[in-house]
């Protein structure tokens, strides 16, 4: 009897972490992450622009992952940005930001995050308005992902800053 159960156990276990909706819950809960760094000699009321690579915790889903197949519909559903470097910078020295992806080679880029109106006294973090009407679903399957952050200083730093980028993003399975 006991032996019985267990094999059912181990087969639904095998069935379950095969399935596109249990790798999509996954997914939707590790996020895509990106530090980029604003130099100490970007100039104040210019737009500027930095770049970087993404990671996650769960590469399953990349071209040369198992996975990918399996999913559909993959859109940002939160952005985050806040400060690693000095880890009190006050973000309201932007004012603005947005937040592109695009596979490593920089092109088809998509605007996935924004904010146009940081408050001066934002503080550390700052969570941005997402844009999620496009679908993502080709570059998850990347290995890298390209993460270009345009910005406009309102408020000169004396030394580099880094910015930790957090994207947390929502998958359906395929075929649904």
């Amino acid at each position: 009897m006991a032996t019985k159960t267990h094999f059912i156990i181990i087969a639904l276990t095998w069935i379950f972490t095969g399935c596109g909706m249990v790798q999509s819950i996954v997914k939707s809960t590790l996020p895509y992450t990106s530090t980029l760094t604003i130099p100490a000699t970007d100039k104040v009321g210019i737009v500027q622009s930095v770049t970087n690579t993404a990671t996650s915790f769960d590469q399953n889903f990349s071209i040369n992952g198992k996975n990918g197949q399996h999913i559909s519909e993959v859109s940002v559903i939160s952005a985050k940005l806040e400060a690693s470097d000095p880890a009190d910078y006050n973000i309201g020295n932007l004012s603005m930001v947005k937040i592109y992806v695009s596979k490593n080679d920089g092109k088809n880029e998509v605007l996935i995050a924004s904010r146009t109106d940081i408050a001066p006294n934002a503080g550390n973090f700052l969570m941005l308005d997402v844009d999620n009407t496009r679908f993502l679903d080709q570059l998850v399957r990347q290995p890298d992902i390209r993460i270009r952050m345009v910005y406009q200083l309102r408020e000169k730093t004396d030394a580099d800053v880094n910015v930790h980028l957090v994207m947390n993003i929502n998958a359906y399975p395929a075929g649904r």
